[in-house]
């Protein structure tokens, strides 16, 4: 970053235009000024001619005009006219006013070589470390990221003013170079610079965006030296540096303590919980946000709907989009797809069309995201029809786009249509990924369709990015298990190098659905072995810690009722304890046959089997 200033001098000088280096001499040799260094400022003051200072308002503005318009060579003529017709110190404001409008053209206008003529230009006037330059010239090299050049500027200035700081450190910000925004802070501390309200929320950002939590605290600790800790910007700022390092109770204490709040900081308090999940306490701020009637952006509200969805109350979230369009809030794409992802949950298919319809005139359904959720959402609703045409539309099919389809027909049980899909994917040249055939396989498992599953076993092991995801395989293990090939599964089971609680309870469930609960308890605690002895202190997941428990409790108490499971487990495990029941009573029908009666324990196996099989579904 510190590059040699001679090297850098020279670099730029060579920029200067010919007949600007003979101008600055013919000046010389006629006011024959007594510094005769380049960057002298007497230099710069006895370089031009004198002339009349209504004609050099005159060329000024013609010369701010033409910058304004773009016109810049038209621009740089008028600065040569200033150049030659400049001669006395109350002149020297026409050099700087045309060198800083002439700089911020470059700059809006992405002329780097002009730019860069005319900091030779400065250089040769002796206007390098000029207050009003140095800023310009730092905007002007990181706009086009030149961020070495920018830095190396700000550091060799001698200005005390934090501006030129300020801002090169939003220019590493802009460029998320946030470890370079730090080292650039502690630079200007060093320098004996004191940061001001605008440098603070800069660095504060910086920090939050490499969860620096240590620099975050000291930079805070020179907030409440320096007497800004009361500014409201700098507040706002801390509690999203807090929330990012995942100190949301520093931030939230420090919320309680702002003596006023504004939108921002609500806004700022609430996006802190939804990024940590706590959503009980953004529902609650948001709520008093609603109640003192403070104004609520467009993020934070699709963080509320956002909210309302992931904790299942579908229900709350087209309420508040409701709430939105009634107030006048245009709903943007994230909305939209909250709206129907929403609708795609409950499947509510007339709310659906609404927000397809927002979506038309708010020229949202052509962006693939959009698209793509109203693929999932017609689906889920079963109108399959509009789904296709919705497919259909979309001139560039993403993998995304065909695996919404493709889901959308396994999930109501529809194996043709999907395995169509999924060859006419491969024909249009798109590769599937690990998503778009964990999405089927399940399907091959619930409907039996061993023609189709044994396809995609072939497809998986022929390709080798797939040998890596778990998920295939446990979902291959489910459906072989599933369809009553215990044999090929347990096969498969064993061929695997890495297991999870997924692949031992698929594989369990296929036991269960056999009427092999032996076996099934006999694979439980081989994974019960396996996992304890894969930590160091021997214990165990803790849902496989919970199940352990309660097959303990069972064998101890003989308690064979059906009544107690439904209390203690979830939703998901009972479906499997109602799978468990089914295999004990095709086992009792066997030995009824046979006229025998079943044994206690075979039983109480059975009824295990069912406690212990709680992750099964949630893979």
């Amino acid at each position: 970053m510190n590059l040699p200033q001679e090297a850098f001098l020279r670099r730029i000088q060579k920029f200067i235009p010919k007949h600007w280096k003979q101008n600055v001499k013919q000046s010389k040799a006629q006011n024959k000024p007594s510094a005769t260094s380049l960057c002298s400022q007497e230099t710069f003051l006895y370089s031009f001619t004198p002339y009349d200072e209504s004609m050099l308002d005159s060329i000024l503005t013609s010369l701010r005009h033409s910058a304004s318009q773009g016109h810049l060579a038209k621009a740089f003529r008028s600065f040569s006219l200033i150049q030659l017709h400049t001669s006395s110190s109350a002149s020297c404001e026409f050099i700087l006013f045309s060198i800083s409008s002439l700089l911020s053209s470059c700059t809006d206008f992405k002329s780097l070589p002009l730019g860069k003529q005319l900091h030779a230009q400065i250089v040769l006037s002796g206007l390098l470390n000029h207050p009003a330059l140095v800023p310009r010239l730092v905007t002007f090299y990181s706009a086009f990221n030149s961020l070495v050049d920018a830095h190396y500027i700000t550091e060799t200035s001698n200005i005390l003013h934090p501006l030129p700081w300020n801002l090169l450190i939003s220019s590493y910000l802009r460029t998320k170079l946030y470890k370079e925004a730090l080292s650039a802070y502690e630079q200007m501390v060093n320098k004996g610079i004191r940061p001001d309200n605008f440098t603070y929320p800069s660095i504060l950002k910086a920090c939050g965006e490499e969860s620096n939590f240590g620099f975050g605290k000291e930079v805070h600790k020179s907030i409440n030296a320096s007497g800004w800790d009361r500014d409201l910007f700098v507040q706002n700022s801390l509690i999203s540096m807090y929330a990012k390092c995942g100190e949301v109770e520093v931030a939230r204490e420090i919320f309680d303590q702002m003596p006023k709040k504004d939108s921002v900081s609500w806004n700022s308090m609430i996006s802190a919980y939804a990024s940590r999940g706590v959503w009980a306490e953004a529902f609650e701020l948001f709520g008093s946000m609603q109640a003192n009637n403070i104004e609520v952006n467009i993020i934070v509200l699709n963080t509320i709907a956002g909210g309302f969805l992931r904790t299942g109350n579908c229900k709350g979230t087209l309420e508040l989009l409701s709430q939105m369009r009634h107030r006048g809030t245009q709903l943007d794409s994230v909305a939209l797809l909250i709206g129907l992802g929403a609708c795609s949950d409950i499947s509510v298919l007339s709310l659906g069309m609404e927000i397809h319809g927002l979506a038309i005139r708010n020229w949202c359904s052509g962006c693939d995201n959009v698209r793509n959720a109203l693929i999932t959402m017609y689906s889920r609703c079963k109108d399959f029809r509009h789904a296709n045409v919705v497919f259909r539309l979309a001139e560039a099919k993403s993998i995304i786009t065909w695996n919404s389809i493709i889901s959308g027909h396994t999930h109501w049980d529809q194996p043709e249509e999907a395995s169509f899909l999924f060859r006419e994917m491969l024909s249009s040249g798109v590769e599937p990924n690990e998503v778009t055939i964990a999405s089927i396989l399940p399907l091959c498992a619930r409907v039996a369709n061993l023609q189709h599953g044994k396809e995609f076993h072939c497809y998986i092991t022929r390709r080798e990015q797939f040998k890596e995801y778990l998920l295939l395989w446990n979902a291959l293990v489910d459906m072989y298990s599933r369809s009553g090939k215990i044999s090929i599964a347990k096969r498969l089971f064993n061929l695997l190098s890495q297991k999870d609680e997924v692949t031992y309870t698929s594989l369990i469930a296929g036991h269960a659905i056999q009427g092999e609960g032996r076996a099934a308890i006999e694979l439980f605690e081989e994974m019960i072995r396996s996992f304890s002895s894969n930590n160091i202190d021997g214990s165990l997941p803790p849902d496989l810690g919970k199940l352990t428990s309660l097959q303990q409790l069972y064998l101890e108490s003989n308690n064979l009722s059906w009544d107690l499971p439904a209390k203690i487990v979830t939703p998901h495990q009972w479906r499997l304890i109602t799978i468990c029941r089914c295999s004990t009573i095709k086992i009792e029908a066997s030995h009824h046959q046979k006229g025998r009666q079943q044994s206690p324990d075979l039983k109480k196996f059975q009824i295990d089997l069912g406690l212990l099989l709680g992750s099964y579904d949630e893979w």
